[in-house]
Formats: structure tokens, C-alpha cells, sequence
């Protein structure tokens, strides 16, 4: 595991860096926004996992998650904020694949990395077997497409934009099994790998920003089941 914690408070680095040492993670701190963007641009592919402050001098969080997330559209983001409402979560979680609020556990962190980086690796490993069997699509309807080894997703022939990792992996989830319905507990458990501590508000975040994409191509296919959770259906799309 190769980390890069970006936080301004050196005290949390201190503190975490104790518990990254039990790992034996190969841990890089920054603690300014252009400092974490000239550490990460070194090599970025490198990089397993991304911590990241939200409020930090030199540029800000949702900056630097930006910058990070144009260089390299896959790499695990977890955003790091004393912030709680839903508007500042939905705007993390563009660019972010989860959020954790302070102050926070370090066990749950640590549970969160490990979590978020072996969901990524199954992830990959399974997108290159798709690849080497010749499957063009894993779901294909008349309105809509999504390849798992292109990470792309396609409503009437139009390209769902700029999709997070995390949103493409709620898609994808819903897309396979289409008007089955999924709760929010087994929308955590498909596509974060496990029970997150019970906040489920980061499926409500992410399913916000994805509809948002969804409807910059057509019809809504992202559906609300009230008091259960939410489904995937295309069956009223029509084709013209």
C-alpha cells in the first residue's frame, strides 16, 4: 500500500502516522494544497490510495481533488472534513469516492483504506478478465451500455460524463440487476465492500451526482423506491 495523506493539522499526521507504521504502509505526507499536487504529480500512478483535507492553505481540497482526479480518474480518494452538511458533501464527493468527517476514529479510517483499496484491486482484476474474453459490454439494453474495462456507461448512444470510480460502481451495480430494488445497506456493502459504520448518507450523496450526469444525456434511469432504496430501470426510455 502505497499512501498519500494530504492534511494540514500535523498533529493527525503524527497521530496517524503511528497506525500506518502498524500497517507497514508506505506513507507520504503533505500539508499545503501545492505541495500534495507536486508530490502526487511525481508519479501517479503510484499512488494506492489519496487522504485529503478539505480545508488546506496553498489551495484548497476541493482543488487539489480536482487536479488529482485529471491526472488519474481511478485513484481511491477519500476526502477528510469537519464539515457535515449535504451540499459540502455532495461537492466533496465529486471528485472524492467517500468522505469521512472529524473528528474521526483511526480505526475507522484505516478500515475505510483498507476497504476502499482491495475493493479497487478486485475491481481491477476483474475488469481485465472481462477484458481478455472479448465482452465489448457487461450490460447492454436498447438505451443503454456500460463496459467495466473502459469504465464507460452510454444512455441512447450518448456518453454519461466525467463519472467518479464510486459512480460508475453504483451504475454498474444497479444497471446489472435492472428494477431490482437495492437498499442503502447493500448499496455500501456492493460497492464499498463493507458495512461503513451505518452512514449511509454517502449513497444518497453519490446517487445525487450521478442522476445529475444521467440527465445530462436523457431520461432518468436512476429511480427512487421510497422508504426502501433505489433502483435501476430504462424501460420507458424510448429510442427514437
Amino acid at each position: 500500500m502505497k499512501l498519500l495523506m494530504i492534511e494540514d493539522n500535523k498533529s493527525v499526521s503524527e497521530m496517524m502516522s503511528m497506525f500506518f507504521e502498524k500497517e507497514n504502509w508506505e506513507v507520504t505526507f503533505a500539508y499545503d494544497g501545492n505541495e500534495a499536487i507536486e508530490l502526487f504529480q511525481q508519479d501517479p500512478a503510484s499512488w494506492n490510495v489519496i487522504t485529503l483535507d478539505l480545508n488546506l492553505p496553498g489551495k484548497d481540497g476541493m482543488e487539489v481533488a480536482k487536479e488529482i482526479r485529471t491526472a488519474s480518474p481511478t485513484v481511491p480518494i477519500i476526502m477528510l472534513t469537519a464539515r457535515d452538511s449535504e451540499s459540502d458533501q455532495v461537492l466533496g464527493l465529486e471528485y472524492a469516492d467517500e468522505y469521512v468527517t472529524k473528528p474521526f476514529s483511526p480505526i475507522t479510517l484505516i478500515a475505510r483504506i483498507k476497504a476502499l483499496y482491495r475493493h479497487e484491486k478486485n475491481l481491477g482484476q476483474k475488469d481485465t478478465s472481462a477484458g481478455t474474453q472479448n465482452k465489448e459490454f457487461d450490460v447492454q439494453t436498447s438505451t443503454f451500455k456500460l463496459s467495466s474495462s473502459t469504465r464507460e456507461a452510454f444512455l441512447l448512444d450518448r456518453a454519461i460524463p466525467d463519472l467518479t470510480p464510486k459512480e460508475f460502481d453504483l451504475l454498474k451495480t444497479l444497471a446489472a440487476k435492472p428494477k431490482q430494488v437495492f437498499s442503502r445497506e447493500q448499496l455500501l456493502q456492493h460497492v464499498w465492500g463493507y458495512d461503513y459504520f451505518g452512514d449511509e448518507r454517502t449513497v444518497d450523496a453519490h446517487i445525487k451526482k450521478l442522476r445529475q450526469k444521467v440527465e445530462k444525456v436523457g431520461p432518468q434511469v436512476i429511480q427512487t423506491v421510497w422508504g426502501v432504496g433505489y433502483k435501476f430501470d430504462d424501460s420507458d426510455v424510448q429510442v427514437s
